[in-house]
């Protein structure tokens, strides 16, 4: 695989030099919940101020057209970097060093539509691009597709380190097991068909196992699951036969209550809701992880923002994360994923944590991303 890195270039000394991250962190009244996301991108922020460039940072914040300002996220850019960071008035005056960060970029109706002109206004601001934005990769946006038509394009080093370590995976030293959970199966389609023709076992759980357990005709009750999700899990099971599904399951009678039992999953009845995977799934599960060499984790496997319905998904976590960083390469990544892992303060023992979540469904699915095209070559 080969990568346009921004290492590669040899004298970046004054070049303006637009960087697209993706620093859309969670906020609440103005103010950074956590800040993972600007901590991940300071080593190319770094990287260019000490090769003497002029920084113009551009990233989205935020939800369509009536996103959040980004002032908060230059300060603690800037707390971070212990530098001050500008607002986009400074642009024109900037000198070397100096670092400006443009206002969010979806308030720009030409951002989303990845409009040509609002790409060609952007790229007036600098004299290479550089694409740290791992995340949002697979979309198709001015600030990820358009802009490369009009400015020389590399890769930064968040970028080059997500797509590094997430192609291991899709060249994974034998065996390699994958452990899916989450909710919706449409957006997982791709990443299952693809990682069951590597893996030696796909390990399915969350509500997403829900279709496949009523795909074998057993009863789910009241648990999240729909008509076409469960014909779609009928398929990828005659596809597939690597694919492995809880044999017993912890259920409630909704989402709130504080009554879990333990069922096999050929008993639970018309008014139960499966919310987490029972303790003889996750002797299955690791049994299968404790053999593995290369592990990819993406999804919870329960409902585990409710402390009753956190323990398999929590149990499975510290498993792959003692497994990681020496016995296998263990891999991780989506938000709920990243959550659910530092409930088990053991994140740091993973080999790497992916930023993406859409982009590494996208990328591990086997499909085209527009933010990588002509910087990244298979």
């Amino acid at each position: 695989m080969k990568i346009k890195s921004i290492r590669q270039v040899k004298n970046l000394a004054g070049k303006r030099v637009l960087l697209r991250a993706d620093l859309n962190v969670p906020m609440k009244g103005g103010r950074i919940k956590d800040d993972y996301k600007i901590v991940a991108v300071l080593p190319t922020v770094r990287y260019l101020l000490r090769h003497n460039c002029r920084l113009v940072i551009a990233t989205h914040l935020g939800q369509g057209l009536k996103g959040e300002f980004t002032k908060p996220i230059a300060d603690r850019l800037g707390r971070l970097l212990g530098k001050k960071v500008a607002g986009p008035e400074k642009i024109e005056k900037m000198e070397n060093k100096e670092i400006v960060m443009l206002e969010n970029l979806r308030w720009h109706k030409g951002e989303e539509k990845n409009d040509k002109k609002f790409a060609r206004a952007l790229a007036t601001a600098a004299d290479l691009y550089v694409n740290d934005a791992f995340a949002v990769s697979h979309r198709r946006h001015a600030s990820m597709s358009a802009i490369k038509k009009y400015l020389p394009s590399y890769a930064g080093l968040l970028l080059e380190k997500e797509i590094l370590n997430l192609a291991k995976i899709l060249r994974p030293a034998p065996p390699l097991v994958a452990i899916i959970g989450g909710a919706k199966i449409e957006t997982k389609l791709s990443l299952i068909n693809n990682l069951a023709k590597k893996s030696e076992r796909v390990l399915i759980g969350g509500a997403l196992a829900n279709n496949f357990i009523a795909a074998h005709g057993f009863k789910i009750g009241k648990s999240v699951a729909d008509r076409p999700s469960v014909r779609t899990a009928a398929q990828i099971i005659k596809r597939h036969k690597n694919i492995i599904l809880p044999v017993d399951v912890v259920v409630a009678k909704s989402l709130k209550s504080c009554e879990a039992r333990v069922l096999p999953v050929a008993k639970v009845g018309a008014g139960d809701m499966i919310l987490d995977i029972g303790p003889k799934t996750v002797r299955l599960f690791v049994s299968f992880i404790k053999k593995a060499n290369t592990i990819i984790w993406n999804g919870p496997l329960g409902y585990f923002e409710n402390q009753h319905f956190k323990h398999g998904t929590l149990a499975v976590a510290r498993v792959i994360a003692a497994r990681s960083t020496g016995q296998a390469f263990g891999v991780a990544g989506g938000g709920e994923t990243i959550e659910a892992l530092k409930l088990t303060k053991m994140e740091n023992y993973l080999d790497w944590i992916s930023t993406g979540g859409g982009a590494m469904l996208a990328f591990l699915g086997g499909e085209k991303l527009p933010g990588l095209k002509g910087i990244v070559k298979n």
